[in-house]
């Protein structure tokens, strides 16, 4: 039997608007999800991690939020992978085309799988 979160979930992708959104967002909860599997893969709770890169847990779990309001720089990644045993590797990835419309623009790399970036 469905959960009532993924009941609620088909029911809101069937508006287009709200699929057109949850689609646009699909590169950042994918890069969100590399900062949280390489985390669990080198076994660090937040504070752990924290303490590793001189910051606070408070500063790794909004890292980890993917707030609007946060976006982290490249030093601050390559803080966060380093500790993690990663590093981060950015590049651009051509556009498909897609029933006329175009994806979005750059994303992150995956090559070894839970890597960072």
């Amino acid at each position: 039997m469905a959960s009532a979160l993924k009941r609620f979930k088909a029911r809101a992708l069937k508006r287009p608007e709200v699929r057109k959104e949850y689609e646009g967002l699909a590169d950042e909860f994918a890069f969100i999800d590399e900062l949280l599997k390489a985390r669990a893969s080198a076994g660090l709770t937040q504070a752990q991690l924290a303490e590793r890169i001189g910051t606070t847990q408070s500063a790794v779990a909004r890292l980890e939020s993917g707030s609007a309001a946060h976006s982290p720089s490249i030093a601050t990644l390559q803080r966060y992978a380093s500790a993690l045993g990663f590093r981060v590797e950015v590049r651009f990835v051509k556009l498909e085309k897609r029933s006329g419309r175009s994806t979005r623009g750059a994303r992150v790399g995956r090559r070894s799988g839970t890597g960072v970036g």
